[in-house]
């Protein structure tokens, strides 16, 4: 697993939501944030700000490039 699919299901599960609600929250497919979880697939850069602005962290953390 990358450091984004780590970092994004570990957000989600800190904040102790589903991927349902998650994706409800930003609009986004519950389909896409599954396959982001499983590495399947990254963010746009769109849809990584909407991330970063809902769990209140930089891309770099996010990405992985920092702790």
């Amino acid at each position: 697993m990358n450091k984004f699919a780590e970092r994004l299901t570990e957000l989600r599960k800190e904040k102790d939501i589903s991927q349902t609600e998650l994706a409800k929250q930003l609009n986004i497919s519950v389909a896409c944030i599954n396959r982001w979880e499983k590495n399947l697939r990254v963010p746009n850069i769109d849809s990584l700000i909407l991330l970063c602005k809902y769990f209140s962290c930089s891309a770099d953390y996010m990405l992985g490039l920092e702790d």
